[in-house]
């Protein structure tokens, strides 16, 4: 994926893997890393460094323990930092310095960078300059790495010689349906294009904008449009409503300047212009298909595949214009999405319920699993011949069909719901037993019998699917590389934009060739492991190693811990054998493992988690009188639900354990593979290192260990579709050891319903005692560092995972404004030199190897080689992004991250 680098001050600083320093092009006064591969670089000797007495931090409230392997949940107020309209003053209360003053000690190189931050009309609570923030400029491209061919789903897209012109539309009455705005427009455009409109044909964005391709003979019209409702049907009385269009010009689109900014001669680009071009390539695919997002989906692209409960997935595109290096270039990509499958209720129903529903009465808990199903789905009647009206769902009726009565005339007179449909339509119910569909609102609600409805095609699942579905989306859309270039190939040549009247009229021309790319394939890390092992270091290959005659470099010490069962299947022998062979396979991997647990495996119901939890816990405090319990084993279900997220909840929340989970599956097949990853695992919960990069502990990582650095991460998760009132759950790990930069703490903290800007990395609060208090994620792992190192850090690289390139200026201003007031609030002047690097993973551009027969440039899937790196042609003409290729691709497709840097 591209990352993109944020500027903050005259220094850049960009850390994404570890031979990346020429992608600063820095000279290194270090030792040169062996690049052969025969063996490993010679480390250098190892500065100690002193530390100095740990100082105490202010108290926070419902702060977890944390022991520099995990985290606990932060706190939790509802302070919310926003950015002020003037610069505030920050006093300096004579406390206790929990970072401790080391500047006099440090050169003002590196601190002096950290004070270009712009002051954007924030009080940020330190001195700033009247720079202003922007996005950092690419520095140069990098040269370490083995060049190399790849190709890329980027088609490049000449610019039009034309006036792309904008109009503002407005439709009376207001419709919110893009689908109606559309169609309005279009029976404008069939009846005008060769009169009034000039013969232009203009490209709609569905709301309120219009674009031609040069002017139209008037800067401001009304048209009455006469549009038949089409969900009437054929055959029955037809509802004719009319609108009033007016449409007025706007402004004209200045490809000049879009021309300029993709030569890399200005820096702002011309949103207006690419986003016009955007639209007028999508506007015939929007009428061929169904848009969802930036995506487009049909049946007839490729045969659906059955998911499960009344869901089907539909193959489509990706697609979307990108200013790049090598100018514009449309990013096709292939897609997938659920889809309702567009069967007969009762069909769909059966399909939902997972049993035969006309034979059978329904439940209560049916009924609530229908009336979720179903609700604001659209459906279709089927009772009324060619008349197919559409409606939907809003609920369903409490009583079965044949007790629904309603009054039919003003003096109440009521008939039933089986009599009406008989009477009116000659149409009898059949399954009377089954209750009826609610359509309409609440005021106004009418039923439609589930035997006399139809899904419409073509509405997109947005709830969460379960994990059966998962699998089988998964098996649909997981491709070779060779098989997904050669769909995304036919796309576009199915596409025919050459074809495209559109893009004729706007005059845009789409290659219907890959973009070859030049990229680098970056020489794996060393990776160091403990003296005692028979393979003391290693170096990867094609991005896998494993843990055969190797032993952890920091194991860890298990003396009391214990097991529960919630598996019914597997027996406590079973049981017992399984943790038997876990401890030993720790052992050997380098820990110190009790062989027994401290009391008998035990085994709970999944439904009694929270009894059982507190019951081993309390059982194991009472024997030992009060010693802490180290690790807390637990074998689930294979199909455990909210089992697991309710065990670790408690266990982090309430009981403050470590866990490790296991499924049954694993228990009954005992791999050694599967037990050395679990060993690694514990190992890392527990506070050790399983392995240090050999660079890191020779001081040989650029921009990393020249001068203490801490390594943050940060990502919001948010809550699925449908939830309305869930919170959202922000989450932050951070380094806490230097130079190894290994070990990480976290913290978690809950915050506002979709809120994607962190809110509590940095926060004050008032005390009654002390006044002013400080606090929040940035600032407690500040100084969790700095008592797990003796040392501040003295750069700050934060890696930002989750922000869509729409929130890039907002979550950089917001975010970084909060590091810094974090950073002001420990110490006066305290301002290191931040890097903010944005990683995007669910981005659309691929990359494929240039040539598939070529075994030695893919792995055995197919793909690209780990680490191989673009920075060049497909990458922002002036930001300083790149596209990476992380690891090796463990199902049948790389993960690539676009990484952008500030």
């Amino acid at each position: 994926m591209p990352i993109r680098q944020m500027k903050e001050s005259s220094e850049q600083h960009l850390v994404i893997k570890t031979h990346m320093q020429s992608s600063i092009n820095q000279p290194q006064k270090h030792h040169k890393t062996a690049q052969n591969g025969k063996g490993p670089p010679q480390p250098l000797q190892e500065s100690s460094n002193t530390k100095p007495p740990n100082q105490t931090s202010p108290p926070a409230k419902n702060r977890g323990r944390r022991r520099g392997r995990g985290g606990r949940k932060s706190d939790q107020g509802d302070v919310c930092m926003r950015p002020s309209s003037r610069p505030c003053t920050v006093v300096h209360k004579p406390v206790v310095n929990p970072i401790g003053d080391l500047l006099s000690t440090t050169s003002n190189g590196p601190i002096e960078t950290g004070k270009n931050v712009c002051e954007m009309g924030m009080g940020l609570g330190f001195p700033t300059s009247s720079k202003s923030l922007s996005f950092a400029r690419r520095p140069g491209y990098g040269q370490v790495g083995s060049k190399c061919i790849v190709k890329a789903n980027h088609f490049l897209a000449e610019l039009p010689d034309k006036d792309l012109n904008q109009y503002d539309v407005t439709i009376t009455p207001e419709v919110t349906s893009r689908s109606l705005n559309r169609a309005i427009m279009a029976e404008l455009v069939r009846l005008y294009k060769e009169s009034d409109l000039g013969t232009r044909l203009p490209a709609y964005d569905g709301r309120k904008s219009l674009y031609t391709a040069g002017k139209l003979p008037f800067a401001w019209k009304e048209f009455a449009i006469k549009l038949v409702d089409a969900e009437d049907g054929i055959g029955g009385p037809r509802r004719e409503r009319e609108y009033k269009v007016v449409i007025k010009f706007v402004a004209r689109a200045n490809l000049f300047h879009l021309g300029q900014f993709l030569a890399g001669k200005r820096a702002d680009a011309p949103q207006e212009a690419l986003q016009i071009l955007d639209i007028v390539l999508r506007e015939l695919s929007t009428k061929r298909y169904c848009p969802v997002g930036r995506s487009f989906f049909s049946p007839d692209i490729r045969a659906p595949q059955r998911l499960g409960d009344g869901l089907e997935s539909w193959c489509g595109f990706y697609q979307s214009i990108r200013p790049t290096q090598m100018g514009l270039s449309l990013n096709i990509d292939m897609a997938s999405a659920a889809f309702i499958e567009p069967l007969p209720v009762i069909e769909f129903v059966a399909q939902l319920l997972g049993k035969d529903v006309l034979s059978r009465p329904l439940s209560d808990s049916d009924r609530v699993k229908i009336k979720k199903g179903l609700r604001g789905v659209k459906v279709e009647v089927t009772h009324r011949g060619s008349v197919r009206r559409k409606y939907r769902v809003s609920g369903l009726t409490s009583q079965p069909t044949r007790e629904l009565v309603f009054p039919v005339d003003d003096i109440s007179t009521m008939k039933s719901v089986v009599e009406y449909f008989q009477e009116m339509y000659g149409f009898t119910i059949q399954h009377t037993h089954l209750p009826c569909l609610q359509v309409g609102n609440q005021k106004k609600a009418n039923y439609l019998p589930m035997e006399a409805c139809k899904i419409v095609e073509g509405q997109r699942y947005t709830k969460r699917l379960n994990e059966r579905q998962i699998t089988a989306l998964l098996k649909v859309t997981c491709q070779r590389p060779r098989d997904r270039e050669n769909d995304i190939l036919q796309t576009v040549q199915h596409n025919a934009y050459d074809q495209d009247p559109y893009a004729k009229e706007f005059g845009i021309k789409i290659s219907e060739k890959l973009a070859s790319v030049e990229a680098r394939i970056l020489p794996a890390p060393w990776l160091k492991y403990h003296e005692t092992g028979k393979e003391k270091d290693c170096l990867p290959q094609v991005g896998q190693w494993n843990m055969m005659n190797k032993k952890m470099i920091n194991g860890m010490t298990v003396s009391r811990w214990a097991c529960i069962n919630f598996s019914r299947s597997v027996q406590e022998s079973v049981a017992r054998g399984f943790c038997n062979e876990l401890a030993q396979m720790c052992q050997v991997s380098g820990m110190e493992f009790n062989s027994e647990p401290v009391i008998p495996i035990y085994s709970a119901r999944p439904e009694h988690v929270e009894k059982a939890l507190k019951h081993v816990y309390h059982a194991y405090t009472n024997k030992t009188k009060g010693k802490e319990l180290e690790l807390l084993l637990a074998i689930l279900p294979d199909n455990n639900g909210s089992l697991y997220g309710d065990l670790k909840r408690i266990c982090e929340t309430d009981l403050g354990l470590i866990s490790q989970c296991c499924l049954s599956k694993h228990v009954f097949k005992i791999s050694k593979q599967y037990l050395a990853n679990v060993s690694l695992k514990i190992n890392v919960k527990m506070g050790g290192r399983n392995t240090v990069l050999l660079d890191a502990i020779s001081c040989r990582i650029p921009l990393v260990s020249d001068i203490p650095t801490i390594i943050f991460g940060a990502d919001v998760t948010h809550p699925e579709n449908g939830e309305d009132s869930s919170p959202s759950i922000a989450a932050v790990v951070a380094s806490q050891d230097w130079p190894e930069v290994t070990k990480y703490a976290g913290l978690v903290c809950a915050q506002a319903h979709r809120q994607e800007l962190i809110q509590d990395l940095y926060k004050t609060w008032q005390d009654p005692v002390r006044g002013t208090v400080s606090g929040g994620m940035i600032r407690d792992l500040l100084i969790s560092f700095r008592k797990a190192t003796g040392q501040k850090p003295l750069r700050i690289i934060f890696y930002r995972d989750g922000v869509s390139e729409g929130q890039f200026y907002q979550v950089l201003l917001y975010e970084l404004d909060a590091i810094r007031k974090a950073c002001a609030s420990l110490e006066p002047n305290y301002q290191p030199p931040v890097t903010f690097i944005v990683v995007q993973k669910r981005h659309h551009t691929r990359l494929f190897a240039n040539n598939h027969r070529d075994r030695t440039s893919t792995d055995r899937s197919g793909n690209i080689l780990p680490g191989t790196v673009v920075d060049s042609k497909i990458c922002h003409p002036t930001e300083f992004d790149f596209y990476l290729c992380s690891h090796a691709g463990i199902q049948v497709e790389s993960l690539f991250l676009r990484c952008n840097l500030s």
